[in-house]
């Protein structure tokens, strides 16, 4: 699968039917396998053969699905989860532990910020909050003896900031520890942070991979580029006696990371995805390409229409020339971004809120990043948990109203605005 194409990826990866075998990835419903012989079982079990036993570990559904990612992101490896926090939580611990320190952008994802600063902080890892615009000395500052990892989004939920990717790498590695990205808006459609030096990418699939809003879901992917044997990693390279005394790196060399997702913390923790629900995904997977192209196309006519507008204070999208991350957005998303724009109505939040109560098509839900064009104010919902000056440090103002731009009729989408914006 590595000489075709994105495009082709998202519907042909990760399952190759045999000879009248279902065409289309069927949905496994067990959560168990039989065998013939124990042996087998035994060798299942110690991780010396390939196959599965028990759906919490591994499922045949899930497993096309993971392939299917894997190829896309080009890593080595992926692991489906019950949710896109879930996958946050799972990529930090999984190099993480009581005693640990993590740098992290300030602007990422409202729900991943509380993860990072009130759960995992209890759980005694350690996080410092930077600016995703800190330079290269501003970043090494950041850094402690028992830093662990550097987490950023590749494009910031809602603030939309563009994350200089090749930066944070460089710095992270300087260190000698990996770089975990969330790249859930672009999807690797629109970005292959690998390509820029991650070495982990984690993605709410509940997102634009999915597409239809009707599964809730994560996903890590591991690049198998980075090197847990530099000393610094000795759960990678000193026997794991939870799980028969296995040796990650010396067993599973590159996929080293996300074996030990899956064999120890999915097998503790049980996030798993459904097999239902990894089957909806892979439906969405299939048409991503197109919808991401059709998402983008809209959300720059949106923001170009919203940026012309006198009842507009301001308008952020980083596929607009204006735009503070226009340039970076080029070099890291040279075809588009995402379908989410963020925008401020003059009059604030009172405005804000009878805009979106005054739309007809557009709805006002909580979810981002499907197929219908929807709204939302952050500052009262998805961030509300933050402080004013946590708002201000993940870049999220109380006028900003976010829109997930669908693939509607551009012309439908316009005129619902329109008709709203002059019942200010």
């Amino acid at each position: 699968m590595s000489e075709y194409h994105i495009d082709t990826k998202c519907i042909h990866a990760g399952y190759t039917p045999g000879d009248g075998e279902p065409r289309v990835v069927p949905i496994v419903q067990s959560t168990t396998y039989k065998y013939d012989h124990a042996e087998t079982l035994g060798k299942l079990f110690d991780l010396e053969e390939a196959g599965f036993f028990y759906t919490r570990l591994g499922n045949p559904t899930l497993d096309a699905v993971e392939k299917k990612i894997a190829a896309m992101e080009g890593g080595v490896g992926a692991m489906l989860t019950s949710s896109g926090q879930a996958a946050s939580l799972i990529s930090v611990l999984n190099i993480c532990h009581a005693g640990d320190h993590v740098v992290s952008s300030s602007a990422i994802y409202g729900g991943t910020f509380n993860l990072f600063y009130k759960t995992m902080q209890e759980m005694g890892i350690e996080f410092t909050f930077v600016s995703p615009n800190s330079t290269e000395e501003e970043l090494n500052a950041a850094f402690k003896p028992n830093t662990r990892c550097v987490f950023a989004e590749t494009l910031a939920n809602p603030a939309l900031i563009v994350t200089d990717l090749e930066l944070f790498a460089k710095v992270a590695h300087a260190h000698e520890v990996p770089l975990l990205v969330d790249n859930t808006f672009p999807t690797p459609v629109n970005c292959r942070p690998f390509t820029f030096g991650a070495d982990i990418v984690i993605h709410s699939t509940t997102k634009y991979m999915d597409g239809h809003a009707v599964q809730v879901g994560g996903v890590i992917v591991d690049s198998g580029n980075f090197n847990w044997e530099n000393g610094k990693y000795p759960e990678f390279t000193e026997p794991d006696e939870s799980y028969h005394g296995v040796v990650y790196a010396k067993q599973f060399g590159k996929a080293a990371y996300i074996t030990k997702a899956r064999t120890h913390l999915m097998r503790d923790l049980g996030a798993q995805a459904s097999p239902q629900n990894a089957f909806l995904l892979n439906l969405g997977l299939e048409t991503l390409a197109l919808r991401m192209e059709r998402h983008c196309s809209n959300a720059l006519a949106v923001a170009s229409y919203l940026e012309k507008s006198d009842k507009i204070a301001w308008v952020n999208y980083p596929g607009l020339e204006s735009n503070a991350y226009y340039t970076l957005a080029k070099k890291y998303m040279p075809n588009g971004t995402c379908g989410v724009i963020s925008f401020g109505i003059k009059g604030g939040r009172e405005a804000a809120a009878k805009f979106m109560e005054g739309l007809k098509m557009a709805s006002i839900v909580i979810h981002v990043a499907d197929l219908r064009t929807c709204v939302l104010h952050p500052a009262s919902t998805t961030h509300r948990q933050l402080s004013d000056e946590q708002l201000v440090e993940a870049g999220i103002g109380a006028d900003m109203i976010r829109m997930s731009v669908g693939i509607e009729n551009i012309e439908d989408i316009l005129n619902d605005i329109d008709q709203s914006l002059k019942q200010l």
